[in-house]
């Protein structure tokens, strides 16, 4: 039971923390597409990001090496965690704390190709001009 109960939690925190910062990039990233490969499909793009980051937020943020420990043998008691106080504020912690570190990296990721598409959108533009 207690395993299941930390993994609904870890799941819930992730989806949760996932979805605040995937609504707060919403317009940049909407701009971005628009501006980059074209209003028709930037929608398309968007909700292939917004999936993408919906992944790597809760596969970040659901620790399931904490969550294997619950799941051990039975004759493995002595190493399985007890769930404390301490213990799942420190698990609503890290789940938060992950779920964010991992959502930072694919963001950047996809700001600087972002980038880097916007310099070749501008050159090809001038080019023209």
């Amino acid at each position: 039971m207690e395993f299941l109960l930390l993994l609904v939690v870890t799941l819930a925190i992730s989806v949760a923390v996932a979805t605040i910062v995937i609504l707060f990039f919403r317009k940049p990233v909407d701009k971005i597409f628009a501006r980059i490969i074209g209003e028709e499909i930037s929608v398309a793009w968007r909700k292939f990001l917004t999936f993408a980051l919906f992944v790597v937020g809760v596969s970040s943020g659901v620790n399931i090496y904490k969550l294997e420990q619950f799941i051990r043998p039975e004759g493995d008691l002595s190493t399985r965690p007890v769930l404390t106080a301490q213990y799942w504020g420190l698990e609503i912690y890290r789940t938060i704390i992950h779920t964010l570190g991992g959502l930072a990296w694919a963001l950047l990721i996809f700001f600087i190709a972002a980038l880097i598409a916007f310099v070749i959108v501008k050159r090809g533009e001038a080019r023209q001009g």
